[in-house]
């Protein structure tokens, strides 16, 4: 079964690639990697929420959040290689907003290592940082880059 398959079975489709908000390109490629730029849970140009989690944004609301930035993340890679050719997902880095009491950022990064081990199964298993920031672009409350192994 193929990636847009399984996704497709989860209700889900890969997305157009969010634009970039600045100066940089939505993946690179780079011999057997492909690098993602940082994915912000944009769904048809809009952030699907916005403020700190732990504050505004519940740690539900943001695992759904780190959910739709992997999907994001999977589109950037479509740019520069056929998804059918990843094999492995190498590194996940997942940024939370959160206030400073906020402890729970690996649960907010499962959302989006729950959907990359759907979508690419065995492959899809990971390393991973969830790290607490202050602040993300456009006041989002999650981002997540991620690292691929494709042939």
């Amino acid at each position: 079964m193929t990636v847009e398959a399984r996704l497709a079975d989860l209700g889900l489709q890969v997305p157009d690639v969010a634009a970039p908000v600045a100066d940089y390109v939505p993946a690179v490629r780079s011999g057997q990697h492909v690098f993602t730029a940082g994915q912000l849970p944009l769904a048809a140009g809009e952030l699907l929420l916005t403020g700190k989690v732990g504050g505004e944004v519940s740690a539900e609301e943001a695992h759904d959040c780190a959910r739709q930035c992997a999907l994001n993340a999977i589109a950037a890679v479509r740019t520069v290689a056929d998804l059918e050719s990843v094999v492995r997902v190498v590194k996940a880095t997942v940024f939370v907003a959160s206030t400073p009491d906020f402890t729970g950022q690996p649960a907010v990064a499962n959302g989006a290592s729950e959907l990359l081990g759907q979508a690419f199964g065995d492959a899809g298993k990971h390393a991973r940082s969830a790290v607490g920031v202050p602040v993300l672009p456009l006041d989002a409350p999650v981002e997540v880059e991620i690292v691929f192994e494709v042939d």
